[in-house]
């Protein structure tokens, strides 16, 4: 396993061994092509379900009109925006970051755009924020709020998406679990079901944690990808012998000790038709049209502030774990991965996904040593691939790529140690911070939650300048998002 130490800038400056290795600096970074290839593979393997999971969000709710989506569309769509997208961030932003749709942007577009007005008019809204994103890009106002934060409060944005990502890992294997809404009880996650682990792909998931975490600790080069696969196999053929059957069928019956999403077995063919017909299905004007300029504005806002810092958090969270930030706690280069990031949720608006941005579960390759823009070519690659292999990737189950986002996890939690827990004035902030990210499900909320305690502390000491007149200005635009329902009240909208 690489360590931060040896993944930085090469001291010796040792030449490239090649156009390729120039290019995307692999020696300079500390890395080697058989990493690249090998981190991108992990990443791809930790993200894959999006392809499956993104049709279920969206083709699952309905527009004004009662309309649907077609899930076939949905997933060609899905898999070749991501192709696209984290092959320009490969080949143009140059670092190990894949980009997909957005989990939670989907949400929102799903059951709060579409409940009002059209997908057409909905996925313009998206095109249109991501437009707007790109603005700032160019105009370097995104760059300049990521180097406006205190080193401190980047560390904490680090250490607060390993438990993040931890979490998100234990959720999906069925590990831990929502308590349905029963009397008496205040308790809102629990270990499996009554407090007990039950099924069998809880048995994998177990499995594949304590196997990754053994290769892991012994320094296996691949750990984390061996882990995957191996995993995935086990899960194969234990299907095969005691046949789980999903979590949720299609007939909307549960079982609690089923698969998660996607139940791994053999699959019935290999190659799959896409069907590109979502493509450019969207419509600028029409959520003007139908819901008015200023709810229309609103949802822009919403879409853009989650979207604007998701990405932040996670650009900082995963590149600090590579060894890839400055001593300033700066990415170099950091406009080249905005700039596609920004791209990315227009095209995922114009391709009927929703917003594309870039995935936290990018720190799976970086745990497993990628350092460069390879790992994103190769991860966009198996993306295209998954364009016509669809069956191939539905094979890996959540409970499979789950136990890699509990050992990410791990890996970014280490920061925890460079924070200044000694001075309140930071570490109030930090705390905050870190705590909200996993305990309300969302990168953003915490990063609002740990800005306006940081220049609210600054205020109460009479050091209200120090922040900087940008700090302030954002601070208060996360007052507004944390307070968008009396807003929306006050507006009569």
């Amino acid at each position: 396993m690489a360590t931060e130490s040896n993944v930085r800038s090469d001291p010796q400056g040792t030449p490239p061994r090649s156009g390729l290795d120039a290019y995307f600096h692999i020696s300079e970074r500390g890395s080697t092509i058989e990493r690249e290839i090998r981190g991108g593979f992990a990443t791809f393997f930790t993200m894959a379900y999006i392809v499956v999971l993104n049709p279920l969000i969206l083709g699952g709710a309905q527009d004004v009109n009662g309309q649907r989506l077609d899930l076939a569309q949905l997933a060609t769509a899905t898999a070749l925006v991501a192709a696209a997208m984290t092959l320009f961030m490969g080949v143009y932003g140059r670092y190990p970051f894949a980009i997909a749709a957005g989990l939670g942007l989907n949400a929102v577009v799903a059951f709060q755009l579409a409940a009002v007005m059209t997908w057409p008019a909905a996925m313009g809204i998206v095109v249109i924020e991501g437009l707007v994103i790109t603005l700032l890009v160019v105009t370097g106002l995104r760059e300049w709020v990521m180097n406006v934060i205190p080193l401190a409060l980047k560390q904490s944005i680090s250490v607060g998406i390993g438990l993040f990502i931890a979490f998100i890992g234990f959720v999906d294997a069925g590990f831990v679990r929502r308590i349905p809404d029963v009397a008496n009880t205040t308790v809102p996650v629990q270990l499996g079901v009554g407090n007990r682990l039950i099924g069998w792909p809880t048995v994998v998931f177990a499995f594949g944690l304590l196997l990754t975490i053994a290769l892991v600790v012994r320094r296996v080069r691949g750990g984390i990808l061996i882990g995957i696969v191996v995993t995935a196999i086990f899960a194969i053929i234990l299907n095969s012998i005691v046949d789980v059957g999903p979590r949720v069928d299609a007939a909307g019956n549960v079982n609690p000790s089923g698969w998660a999403l996607t139940v791994p077995a053999v699959p019935d063919g290999v190659v799959g038709s896409p069907d590109f017909g979502l493509l450019g299905a969207f419509s600028l004007g029409g959520s003007f049209a139908q819901v008015g300029v200023i709810v229309a504005v609103l949802f822009i806002f919403t879409l853009m502030l989650s979207d604007f810092f998701d990405t932040m958090g996670t650009v900082i969270g995963v590149a600090n774990e590579g060894g890839l930030l400055d001593r300033d706690g700066r990415l170099p280069g950091v406009s080249r991965v905005l700039f596609v990031d920004s791209i990315a949720a227009a095209a995922g608006g114009a391709a009927s996904t929703s917003s594309n941005t870039t995935y936290v579960e990018s720190a799976a390759g970086v745990g497993d040593g990628a350092r460069t823009g390879l790992a994103s070519v190769v991860t966009a690659l198996l993306f295209l691939v998954a364009v016509f292999l669809t069956p191939l990737v539905e094979v890996i189950p959540q409970e499979a790529a789950a136990p890699a986002l509990v050992v990410v996890g791990f890996l970014l939690m280490r920061q925890v140690a460079d924070i200044d827990w000694g001075d309140p004035e930071i570490a109030i902030p930090a705390f905050l911070t870190i705590v909200l990210m996993p305990f309300t499900f969302s990168i953003t909320n915490g990063i609002g939650a740990g800005f306006v305690a940081y220049v609210l502390i600054k205020a109460f000491l009479g050091r209200w300048r120090e922040p900087g007149l940008l700090l302030w200005i954002i601070a208060f635009l996360f007052l507004i998002y944390f307070a968008i329902d009396p807003v929306e009240r006050l507006l009569g909208v």
